[in-house]
């Protein structure tokens, strides 16, 4: 049987997403080919630079009311696109989306050389009447553990269980029975920092397989629910805009991620107390799961590969060619996109905000 159909009187809601995730995919493909320029030369406030010019010049195009709710830049002072940003035309009439964008993840890679980076946006359409389709989480860090579908439903089968809480080897019991694996035949990552000893300690001792990655935690996180990965989980305390561009990807897959803020006292002495300002006293404990971070059934993410991860491969030069590969996925149809594109350097045209690249 043929797709149903929308009904009319919808389909320019839908249209209008429909087109622009096009684009949208073509600003991280641009970004990732500003950014490979950069690749082992170890200057990472350049690479962002170069990204967050691409990204800008392409939204400096699309007749949208684009705003910026998960941004760049706040941890580290790095050059980027900050939240509260309005990007389009903000033409009266035209679709509104709250974006949330990473020009990239992993940026100390992309500076040393090294694999795992990816230029990453992610979009949801903002309902009349409504203030905000994505939150904005103003920790820098949060506690983070992302599991793929089938996960999912027995969670919702069983009622509401806090993972977060949980000792983790009765975590890892769960996900192993959910999955119909045993304990040490799942695969689990987290990135390779001191805050992830005890993690890294927990599950060496049921067993399970561990990957440690150095940096990039949206790829990590995304991966449960993508079927040929090869992991089966992601845990740590990685960046809190990392974790709502993740919760995009996840809704379009069908998968979940539960989240709670999470303080380094160490090293940011008093910003539980800013954060404490900002938010009602209950979120700073709320365990947060895709739908509460992305509202509605809108949802747009793409990625394209900067250097090698295990999302997607990175952008490969040859002569006056480059070779980019990009995932785009959509909630409202569920279809995943994977596009492998070729681009003659010679002869493209690649809008650049100039404002990122002065000085």
């Amino acid at each position: 049987m043929p797709p149903s159909s929308k009904p009319s009187h919808t389909a320019s809601h839908y249209d209008r997403e429909r087109i622009l995730e096009f684009e949208f995919v073509r600003a991280t493909e641009n970004a990732a080919l500003q950014a490979i320029h950069w690749s082992g030369r170890g200057e990472k406030e350049k690479a962002d630079a170069a990204a967050c010019a691409a990204i800008a010049g392409v939204f400096d195009q699309l007749d949208i009311r684009g705003e910026v709710v998960i941004g760049e830049g706040l941890k580290d002072k790095a050059p980027g696109i900050f939240v509260g940003e309005r990007l389009g035309s903000w033409r009266q009439g035209a679709a509104r989306f709250d974006l949330a964008m990473d020009p990239i993840d992993g940026t100390a890679n992309v500076a040393k050389g090294l694999p795992n980076s990816i230029s990453v946006l992610a979009a949801a359409q903002v309902a009349n009447g409504a203030a905000h389709a994505m939150r904005n989480l103003p920790s820098f860090f949060s506690h983070k553990i992302a599991y793929g579908p089938a996960v999912k439903q027995a969670l919702e089968a069983k009622g509401d269980i806090n993972f977060l809480d949980l000792p983790l080897a009765e975590v890892l019991g769960f996900v192993a029975e959910a999955l119909g694996k045993r304990v040490g035949e799942l695969v689990v990552v987290t990135m390779d920092r001191p805050r992830h000893d005890d993690i890294i300690r927990q599950v060496r001792a049921v067993g399970s397989a561990l990957r440690l990655i150095s940096d990039g935690d949206i790829t990590a996180a995304v991966a449960p629910s993508l079927a040929h990965s090869g992991v089966d989980l992601y845990v740590g305390m990685g960046g809190s805009p990392e974790g709502v561009l993740a919760a995009a990807a996840l809704k379009c897959l069908g998968g979940d991620i539960q989240l709670r803020m999470w303080f380094d006292h160490a090293r940011h002495p008093g910003h539980q107390a800013e954060v404490a300002t900002l938010v009602p006293p209950e979120d700073l404990t709320r365990v947060f799961r895709v739908d509460d971070l992305v509202v509605g059934d809108s949802a747009l993410f793409c990625a394209t590969g900067i250097t090698d991860s295990t999302l997607l491969p990175g952008v490969k030069l040859i002569g006056h060619r480059a070779e980019t590969h990009s995932i785009l996925m959509r909630a409202r149809s569920g279809t995943v996109r994977h596009i492998q594109a070729v681009h003659q350097l010679d002869r493209k045209s690649t809008p650049l905000r100039e404002s990122f690249l002065e000085g």
